[in-house]
């Protein structure tokens, strides 16, 4: 499949920011089982756009604007071919050894009622626990934007039932790693197979490291494995190491922030499908 995605982060301040500074995980590596065609970020401000990787072998972006900002957009774009691998990660770059991936964090830290859970979906098999929970929490959980926010850990939205993408991958996190599974949060995007295409945020889930498989990717949202309309961005313990867009400022006031992403499943043109052959 090809995936086409244009993303959009608009910032708007009361009074003029300054010394603004706006780390990017917007960037996508390619692995065995998605290739990049193309992939652009832009600015409406002048600045300076650095790119690095962090620990975890993310492509990372360190953006600063010249002077002061009212105003700043982020815009990034591109087309990324992928291929079905039924959520298994082939090739991909692993710069740290797995069992880092069984921390927990604040995000992620279980109480008791998460224990209670690992307990009841424990199957004494790594594959069979992962599949097992992903479908509990997609049957179990409602998808509510108001209920939980960026710092809700996965403890306050297993009490609610309920949550975003992000809550449900931090619930699966806290679960699998308190049975000894290393497992990761990923950022990336997702072709919706009911038709909408422009969303107010990315989308989330995880990677467990499963026996002779390797990782395999596990979407409790959807309740299922990662598929090829799956486009895979950045890993990390939780939420804030794969976080798209991060930032700091000096004075500002009143920030708002727009966000918009579109993620469409588009057809490879003639004359690319004859360059690939």
């Amino acid at each position: 499949m090809r995936i086409k995605v244009d993303y959009r982060t608009v910032y708007e301040y009361a009074h003029a920011a300054s010394d603004v500074l706006q780390l990017l995980r917007v960037q996508p590596a390619g692995h065995e089982g998605q290739h990049i065609v193309h992939w652009r970020i832009d600015t409406d401000v002048d600045g300076h756009l650095k790119r690095a990787e962090d620990a975890f072998g993310n492509i990372t972006y360190m953006f600063y604007p010249d002077g002061p900002v009212k105003r700043l957009s982020l815009h990034v774009a591109g087309e990324v071919d992928t291929v079905e691998s039924h959520g298994v990660l082939s090739g991909g770059y692993e710069p740290l050894p797995f069992q880092v991936f069984l921390r927990q964090t604040d995000l992620t830290r279980p109480d008791d009622a998460l224990q209670a859970l690992a307990r009841q979906v424990d199957a004494g098999d790594a594959l069979a626990t992962c599949h097992r929970l992903t479908t509990l929490l997609y049957e179990q959980f409602s998808f509510d934007p108001d209920v939980t926010h960026s710092h809700s850990d996965a403890a306050h939205a297993f009490a609610l039932k309920a949550g975003v993408c992000q809550d449900y991958a931090h619930v699966f996190l806290s679960v699998v790693r308190t049975l000894g599974i290393p497992a990761r949060y990923v950022s990336g995007h997702l072709v919706r197979s009911d038709g909408l295409i422009t969303q107010p945020a990315a989308h989330a889930w995880a990677e467990a490291l499963i026996p002779d498989l390797g990782w395999v990717a596990f979407d409790p949202t959807n309740g299922m494995c990662a598929t090829e309309a799956y486009l895979r961005v950045a890993v990390g313990l939780d939420y804030r190491d794969a976080a798209p867009v991060r930032g700091a400022r000096r004075g500002g006031g009143l920030e708002t922030m727009a966000v918009a992403v579109t993620t469409t499943a588009a057809a490879p043109n003639q004359t690319q499908l004859q360059s690939q052959a």
